[in-house]
């Protein structure tokens, strides 16, 4: 899975209503929540301030176990007055099995569950996919690919308009199409040693990318949670992180 995604809302505790209605219906709840930050096991919603704009124009996608539990998501979200993007039903131009159903979280981001077949799905509750609007996918394919190594991912679908990365059990796709650009996005990704979050940091400088953020422990998240941050073509903040938690 993705370690963690993260996006910045205008307002915390509508955000937290939304994501508590729809994503307890797929059997999730929060792990932590104060008065700047709510976090579900790779889902973060947080408060904007300077360094953290308001995130938009993201679609994230979260497992379902099957249809009826995709219904039961759209249902919770429409019942409690939150906007459909579309009811349930199959989507066969993502895949010959995929069946979503859709909602917009209050800042407008497209939020989705599904479910259809896939090798190795994560658990329900969990970020499927992601699709993430860009001004040039083939820049962000050299950035991503640039760091794939130390981030788990292969590059699954190479078009002019569509990229897309993916890892064990979630995918990734980078569009660029006539809607506004996706804004204000923080993706995580694991590793297993300390060197490997090094690795990322120096591949990324060497191409020329920006670096936010040296690797290092960042004891305020945990002891030993040891992360580096970098700055993808569209200013998204790209983390890879060893939890050293044996």
């Amino acid at each position: 899975m993705f370690d963690h995604v993260a996006i910045a809302v205008s307002d915390l505790a509508a955000s937290e209503r939304f994501y508590r209605t729809v994503l307890g219906v797929l059997g999730t709840e929060p792990g932590y929540a104060d008065a700047g930050l709510v976090e579900w096991e790779d889902w973060d919603i947080g408060v904007t301030d300077r360094e953290h704009p308001v995130t938009r124009g993201l679609h994230v996608g979260f497992r379902a176990r099957d249809r009826a539990q995709v219904d039961a998501f759209w249902r919770a979200g429409v019942e409690a007055g939150y906007r459909d993007a579309g009811a349930p039903g199959p989507r066969r131009q993502y895949g010959p099995t995929s069946y979503g159903g859709f909602l917009l979280d209050p800042d407008g981001n497209s939020v989705e569950a599904v479910h259809g077949d896939r090798d190795e799905p994560v658990p329900a509750g969990r970020v499927d996919h992601l699709w993430i609007r860009v001004r040039a996918p083939q820049a962000s394919r050299r950035f991503y690919t640039t760091i794939a190594p130390h981030a788990g991912l292969r590059l699954a679908h190479d078009e002019p308009g569509r990229v897309q990365l993916s890892g064990p059990d979630y995918s990734f796709s980078l569009v660029r199409d006539e809607r506004p650009l996706t804004e204000h996005v923080h993706l995580a990704f694991a590793a297993c040693e300390d060197a490997t979050v090094r690795a990322f940091h120096a591949a990324a400088l060497a191409a020329g990318y920006e670096d936010n953020g040296a690797p290092g422990e960042r004891a305020v998240y945990h002891p030993g949670y040891y992360g580096a941050f970098v700055l993808d073509p569209d200013g998204h903040n790209i983390e890879v992180v060893n939890h050293n938690r044996g």
